[in-house]
């Protein structure tokens, strides 16, 4: 399996202008919500990876857990 890291670190398809959607998002959501939406996201990865993406939805899903995870012990 060919896997390309930008593909799940910085998707070129994300980006615009040198702003990632996720910090855009970021800025526009309470703390709790952003919580929620990384969860969402690592449980969107989860649910599919059989039915597409395979390893690729599991290290979207990855990415998704260490930010919220980062988030957390940012916040101790």
């Amino acid at each position: 399996m060919n896997l390309h890291p930008a593909n799940v670190d910085h998707p070129q398809h994300y980006q615009t202008e040198g702003l990632e959607c996720i910090d855009a998002i970021r800025a526009q959501m309470s703390p709790d919500e952003y919580r929620g939406f990384l969860k969402g996201n690592v449980l969107k990865y989860l649910w599919r990876e059989r039915r597409k993406g395979g390893t690729e939805s599991l290290l979207k899903a990855q990415w998704y857990l260490d930010r919220l995870i980062n988030l957390d012990k940012a916040s101790q």
